[in-house]
């Protein structure tokens, strides 16, 4: 019933404004029905391209001033992160400063040589000067650009095994996240899919019988030493993941059916990173939130929100169903000997089948 009304209203609401437009054009009789512009449409059109270009530049500058987290991207907590974020603020700036040119001068001609009678426009069928301009430029900047991405990527990808990389599993599951490190010879042993047996507990399809496999130790919550590379080995057990450690600024998809790798040092701890006023303030700004939040929930005689606290996060960062925006799992970036002592207290794989 609900929709039948709402289908006659807006049915009613179209035919008042037809019966508007009819009004209006009736009104129009003996006024000019020309198609053409003539030159006051002409300086009209002019004018408001100058105050369009002058909109979007305040708007711009307003953003910037209001939502703009300067310098862009900030707090990384990995060795290749300035790298990353160096990147990304050249390209930023690139942009903004061709985006500024090229707008004023799409607006500011048109407003210049809008149509006037009498004037006929300068019509050139090429001009060899300024095709070479506008190509030649964008090719130098584009070319300093990518070789300057491809030389960035390729530091973050060649990780070094002289330099000893731990190396961790992330598996990839709907709806979580399991992390699995290779134990004390620091191999991970054999895995698949079809190996999973969870009356045994065996949970991420590890070859029991492999040597290798039997001092793994799986988690539901990564810790990383500060200093120490890491390689990450992906997996995903049933649909495309995307593994996504944005302080990091890594981020690798998880395909079923192989393996992707990608790898990092950790330079700022947990509480390190707690203490980094950017931070706090953040956090402080959250709880705000939290505290409206809980006023209400309260009212309505439900639970409040608790008091948030930074971590480090592992998240999906590829819709893979309906509880992909809850998909995480905590990082805990902690000094050698920290990391050292939690580990001791872990299980390795051979004693956690059941």
């Amino acid at each position: 019933m609900t929709a039948l009304l709402t289908i006659i209203i807006v049915l009613f609401v179209a035919v008042a404004l037809w019966q508007m437009v009819k009004i209006f054009d009736l009104a129009q009789v003996g006024s000019s029905n020309s198609q053409i512009a003539d030159d006051k449409d002409n300086k009209i059109n002019g004018y408001l391209m100058m105050a369009f270009l002058v909109f979007i530049y305040a708007i711009t500058i307003a953003s910037f001033y209001y939502l703009g987290d300067l310098p862009l991207v900030s707090n990384s907590a990995s060795e290749h992160g300035p790298g990353l974020d160096s990147l990304m603020i050249i390209s930023m700036v690139v942009i903004f400063i061709v985006q500024i040119i090229t707008q004023f001068i799409l607006h500011y001609f048109a407003f210049k040589y809008k149509g006037e009678k009498g004037r006929k426009a300068l019509f050139y069928a090429d001009n060899n000067t300024l095709e070479a301009i506008w190509t030649i430029i964008p090719v130098i900047v584009l070319a300093g650009l990518i070789i300057y991405g491809l030389f960035t990527w390729n530091d973050i990808m060649n990780v070094d095994t002289e330099d000893d990389p731990m190396v961790v599993e992330l598996y990839a599951q709907q709806f979580n996240w399991k992390a699995r490190y290779g134990g004390a010879d620091n191999v991970l042993g054999q895995a698949n899919v079809r190996l999973i047996d969870l009356d045994r507990a065996n949970i991420l399809g590890v070859a029991e019988d492999d040597p290798n496999a039997q001092d793994d130790v799986i988690v539901t919550e990564l810790h990383l030493p500060k200093g120490r590379p890491v390689l990450f080995k992906m997996r995903s057990q049933d649909v495309l993941h995307s593994a996504y450690m944005p302080h990091f600024r890594a981020q690798m998809n998880c395909v079923p059916g192989m393996v992707t790798q990608f790898g990092f040092t950790p330079t700022v701890t947990t509480e390190e990173m707690r203490q980094n006023p950017d931070i706090q303030e953040k956090v402080q700004n959250i709880n705000r939130i939290r505290v409206e939040k809980s006023k209400e929930l309260v009212a309505d005689g439900e639970e409040a929100l608790e008091p948030y606290e930074f971590d480090y996060l592992l998240i999906c960062n590829k819709i893979c169903g309906k509880s992909h925006y809850n998909m995480q799992m905590k990082i805990i970036v902690e000094t050698q000997e920290e990391y050292d002592a939690w580990m001791k207290e872990q299980k390795t794989f051979a004693n956690s089948l059941n």
